[in-house]
């Protein structure tokens, strides 16, 4: 269950076309609704307007530039649409609290310490961990180059051959003693390349180490090469919960990038997508002697 139709058409489109010129009046046509229905679900599902969504990503795709090419920042500027390099100054600055040229040297200078200590690639992420059935089929890294927001991105991605039976997830655990009895969101940015199949996944456990909520994406996969988009899932933390886990999950080979990994609490309104309850069950049995 992630944003719906209208705000994931949306957020393509931007993704699509942020050196581009992009005008509100034109929404209505490439999404196929209305301009104040686009606005209001919009401002509604992602707390942003699509002015600072445009602006943020803008922005970030900016301080990539910024890091990574010698630009002047006035080309840079134009780039994205900023009319005037003060524009893109005080953006910039609204995101990253230092001006482009300061992010610039700092940035630089903490990328060539970084290349200096010749740091193994595999080495241990602080508070997440690879596993999965095969994970040495796999490697797991902080990725400068690619990300929604900020700075960096986590990226899960195959370097062997795996098949449709083989995974890797990264995960992180933590004690449930917060959220019991509440209803808990966790949403992130996903963005893949030639993937099998992968997901976020949220579980929930009791003291006996026993799963009494999940959800993987599995009936909602991600597939093939998408661009950055806001994916969720609601479970119910019951009373008699210990620990929660979550992650990103990456079946065969391709490679997903994850960023902005969020928890809040929701009411009952919002549905859960746990894949444990009853309705995920047939009705009745089937195929019982095995003659379908």
């Amino acid at each position: 269950m992630y944003y719906s139709e209208v705000t994931q058409k949306t957020i393509s489109y931007i993704e699509s076309n942020l050196t581009e010129e992009i005008q509100l009046d034109t929404f209505p046509s490439v999404i196929g609704y209305s301009k104040y229905h686009l606005l209001r679900i919009f401002k509604q599902e992602t707390g942003k307007s699509i002015g600072e969504y445009i602006r943020l990503r803008r922005t970030a795709m900016a301080a990539l530039i910024l890091l990574h090419s010698d630009e002047s920042i006035l080309t840079i500027a134009f780039l994205f649409q900023f009319q005037s390099q003060e524009a893109f100054t005080r953006a910039f600055k609204d995101v990253y609290s230092l001006p482009p040229g300061k992010y610039r040297k700092l940035m630089q200078a903490v990328r060539m310490m970084e290349e200096e200590k010749k740091m193994n690639k595999s080495e241990q992420i602080t508070g997440w961990s690879l596993s999965g059935s095969n994970p040495e089929l796999y490697d797991f890294v902080v990725d400068g180059d690619v990300f929604h927001t900020g700075t960096k991105s986590g990226l899960l991605f195959a370097i062997g051959e795996a098949n449709a039976q083989q995974f890797a997830t990264i995960m992180q655990g933590f004690q449930a003693n917060n959220y019991k009895g509440k209803r808990l969101k966790l949403s992130c940015y996903l963005k893949t390349e030639s993937v099998l199949k992968c997901g976020a996944w949220l579980r929930i456990d009791n003291t006996t180490g026993d799963t009494i909520q999940f959800d993987n994406m599995d009936n909602r996969s991600i597939q093939g090469t998408t661009d950055w988009n806001h994916y969720s899932i609601i479970l119910d933390v019951p009373e008699e919960s210990a620990s929660i886990h979550f992650g990103v999950l990456l079946i065969g080979t391709g490679k997903v990038w994850a960023d902005g990994f969020c928890f809040e609490e929701v009411n009952e309104k919002v549905a859960t997508t746990n894949m444990l309850t009853q309705e995920h069950l047939p009705k009745q049995p089937s195929n019982l002697d095995f003659s379908e």
